[in-house]
């Protein structure tokens, strides 16, 4: 059984590659300053990037009811305080997102033999829209070329029911596209590099398209530019209006391992009560999917917390994130945030998530990118 909403799979699958051809794909380590300046995107000064909360104007980010707040990290969990964080992540232009069901991997995830992670890396498909694989294997979550690379997570992302070994069927998610792609194995990975990834919008694609090119309205989109062979996938829109993607890596860093579960749990203290809380299994449209992943760098900041955010459009949803505007399938920003504690998770919710604001983004922004605006941060 499927981990995500499976209504629509039929008639999404054979107008997906459209939808995404008017971008580029996966979460890429870092452009040249020429090749960016090429997409219309430029480098934000730290803080431009994002709004900052004023709590004169935006009211607290805390209510101060101190007796609700139980969660608490170990008292030995200690993190890096004194550096900069703000423009020092890499570049990227897609994020892939494997489904494996756990919330912890080997210490190098494409060492997992026969996995979808280890063809990633090593199928030797270099795709054209600026993302290509590392050669030699570099050991972590980045692969491609100097100028684009991306970034491919494992997840917890519930496997399907029929799945008993690394080369059975999985599931991907692919940022920014906000699209699901189910039946991946090993094998067909260089299909998915070459029909859905080299097609997908990316981070410097700008959103929202022109209103003279294609819509996000799936429905209408023609099928010209459909491959030309029959897809191995299906593929359907992320029921999702957010998505919160914590690094839990324990093999990594110990602190990853204890600081993802603890703010998940703090995070939905803080959802439910909004209606947006969703857990793995939740199929509802809309709302907040909280995903654990493995290694993204930076573990001595831990915890590391990515926000992708869907972007607004005309007659866009409500403001509390409740509904599912299928007329705006993509994300338009992402928020890297790192020193998150449980104390931050109701200024998260309040603020970043819902709002795209930054409480503290001094000692917490590491970077990300608005395609509304046109800025990223490296």
């Amino acid at each position: 059984m499927s981990p995500f909403p499976s209504a629509q799979k039929g008639k999404m699958t054979s107008v997906f590659s459209s939808a995404l051809s008017r971008g580029k794909a996966f979460l890429t380590p870092s452009q040249s300053s020429s090749s960016l300046s090429q997409t219309g995107f430029s480098k934000a000064p730290e803080g431009t990037l994002f709004p900052q909360v004023d709590p004169a104007i935006d009211g607290e980010d805390c209510d101060h009811d101190c007796s609700s707040c139980t969660i608490k990290y170990p008292a030995k969990f200690k993190t890096e305080e004194h550096d900069k964080l703000y423009g020092h992540v890499k570049g990227w232009s897609t994020h892939l997102l494997v489904a494996t069901g756990k919330t912890d991997w080997v210490r190098d995830v494409s060492d997992e033999k026969g996995s979808v992670m280890e063809a990633v890396n090593d199928c030797g498909i270099d795709p054209s829209n600026g993302v290509s694989r590392v050669l030699p294997r570099p050991k972590i979550s980045h692969f491609g070329s100097p100028m684009f690379k991306s970034k491919a997570n494992t997840s917890n992302i519930p496997l399907p029911s029929i799945h008993h070994i690394s080369s059975d069927p999985a599931s991907v998610l692919l940022l920014p596209a906000f699209t699901i792609i189910e039946n991946v194995t090993p094998a067909t990975v260089p299909t998915l590099i070459s029909q859905y990834i080299n097609t997908a919008p990316t981070n410097t694609t700008p959103f929202p398209p022109p209103s003279d090119a294609l819509t996000s309205d799936l429905a209408k989109l023609s099928v010209q530019d459909q491959p030309t062979s029959p897809s191995p996938f299906t593929t359907r829109p992320c029921p999702h209006k957010y998505l919160i993607l914590l690094c839990s890596q324990r093999t990594r860093d110990a602190r990853c391992g204890q600081s993802a579960p603890l703010l998940r749990r703090e995070l939905e203290r803080h959802l439910r009560p909004l209606g947006l809380y969703r857990d793995l299994h939740d199929e509802r449209p809309g709302g907040v999917g909280i995903y654990f992943i493995s290694h993204v760098g930076g573990h001595k900041y831990s915890a590391n917390m990515m926000v992708y955010r869907r972007g607004k459009v005309v007659g866009g949803e409500e403001s509390n994130g409740k509904g599912n505007n299928e007329a705006c399938a993509e994300a338009s920003q992402c928020i890297w945030l790192a020193r998150v504690r449980p104390e931050d998770c109701e200024g998260i919710v309040k603020f970043t998530v819902l709002q795209g604001k930054v409480v503290k983004p001094g000692r917490q922004l590491r970077g990300g990118f608005d395609r509304q605006k046109g800025l990223v941060s490296w």
